[in-house]
């Protein structure tokens, strides 16, 4: 199957395509989207960036266009529960791009906003709900929702929810939800409580894998810059000096770093701007935009708030801080290159970093490459032998990481001879 056109979807849908330009389906959506179509349940192991939204969404219209029945009062056909408010409203945007000429209803919940717009939406029930899970169960708590007529059940990013402490209220859900239904569950990775969940939810299971979390994409320059503590500010602002750095995603550790490296950049005339898991999901929703226009030029962000950006365009991603958990990394790095162009991934990596490094380049079975003529290089951090006890948080006198998983990972890990 090379063409979307060979796919057995009906013509609303396929002219919704069409208009998107896409002409070959990605792997995740060649291989789901027919098994999808029969009925049958799926566990896709598959990141961000895969076209799994798509994989999903394409079958779910199709089957609600020619099944015209109501959801009825307060109740959904169809949840999709992600873990994040910008994840959330992306799909939602995705179903109503590949949905334009069909018509169904459609409400995106989330919180850090009023409610009782989304009460109002869920009044008379909807078609398609995708929901992050604590303002789903508020809802349903207060009356407003129930999802004992769900026909179709997607938990996106299984992994994310459980690094984000999201696994008991997920449980919660999954005891409202009928016995039959359709249930699709997509994980980057697959720890033994993913892999446990799928098995008690999942009824005769297709299983689709793409792109393992422990590869990075072809398409992906990585390097590492080796550099003292103190000088990662210059060489933020020696980096970006390079014009062909048209929109870059700068990762940091902390909410608080990141807010002051956007500053830092603000100060020397970098359209740039944070976004962490203390923005209000107004200036959240601003500054992707803002991103994603082109009025700034760098976003600077947590791994939790990031994990949801799927903003085509990124040419660089910068990581200012390297993430304490190598996963982390992939995910990081794979915001860049999509859609089958080139991107370019840039690390800065301290004496107290190495460690990370190593971890890194363990997972994805590679070596990623030095730069060594940079103003800044910081040769004792290269040749650095001597055991040291790995980073705490350098911004904001231990502020806690914004990531669930290295929350989750246990006692800090210690420098070891590269």
């Amino acid at each position: 199957m090379t063409k979307f056109s060979d796919l057995p979807l009906i013509e609303p849908i396929q002219r919704a395509v069409r208009a998107e330009n896409y002409e070959t389906p990605t792997p995740i959506q060649a291989q789901a989207i027919p098994h999808l179509l029969a009925g049958r349940d799926l566990l896709g192991c598959a990141q961000t960036g895969t076209g799994k939204t798509a994989a999903f969404a394409l079958p779910i219209l199709n089957r609600l266009a020619t099944d015209r029945r109501r959801a009825g009062p307060q109740a959904a056909r169809v949840l999709v529960l992600t873990p994040t408010r910008e994840l959330a409203t992306q799909i939602g945007d995705s179903f109503r791009t590949y949905g334009r000429h069909l018509g169904q209803s459609l409400a995106v919940i989330f919180g850090g906003v009023g409610q009782q717009p989304q009460v109002q939406a869920l009044t008379r029930g909807v078609d398609i709900l995708v929901a992050t899970p604590g303002r789903l169960l508020d809802l349903i708590g207060q009356g407003h929702l129930r999802l004992d007529r769900l026909e179709v059940f997607v938990l996106d990013e299984a992994d994310r929810m459980l690094d984000m402490g999201f696994i008991h209220d997920v449980r919660k859900i999954l005891r409202l939800l009928p016995k039959q239904r359709q249930t699709l569950l997509f994980s980057a990775t697959m720890p033994t409580d993913i892999a446990r969940l799928a098995d008690n939810i999942l009824t005769d299971p297709v299983r689709v894998e793409v792109t393992p979390v422990s590869s990075t994409a072809e398409r992906i320059n990585q390097s590492v810059l080796f550099v003292n503590t103190a000088n990662k500010r210059a060489l933020l602002s020696e980096v970006l000096k390079n014009s062909e750095i048209r929109r870059a995603l700068v990762f940091t550790r902390t909410k608080h770093g990141a807010n002051r490296v956007a500053k830092q950049l603000g100060d020397i005339q970098v359209p740039a701007d944070a976004i962490h898991g203390n923005k209000s999901q107004t200036a959240r929703q601003r500054a992707l935009e803002d991103f994603r226009s082109g009025r700034i030029r760098v976003l600077v962000a947590t791994d939790i708030a990031a994990r949801g950006i799927d903003i085509d365009g990124i040419t660089h991603v910068i990581n200012y801080d390297l993430p304490n958990v190598p996963e982390s990394y992939v995910h990081r790095i794979g915001r860049t290159a999509r859609a089958g162009t080139d991107g370019i991934a840039i690390s800065f990596c301290d004496a107290e970093e190495r460690a990370y490094l190593r971890d890194i380049e363990k997972l994805i079975r590679q070596q990623v490459p030095v730069i060594e003529n940079h103003p800044f290089v910081a040769q004792g951090v290269a040749l650095a032998a001597a055991p040291a006890a790995a980073p705490k948080s350098r911004d904001g006198g231990g502020e806690r990481v914004e990531n669930g998983a290295a929350r989750s990972r246990g006692r800090p890990r210690r420098n070891r001879r590269r």
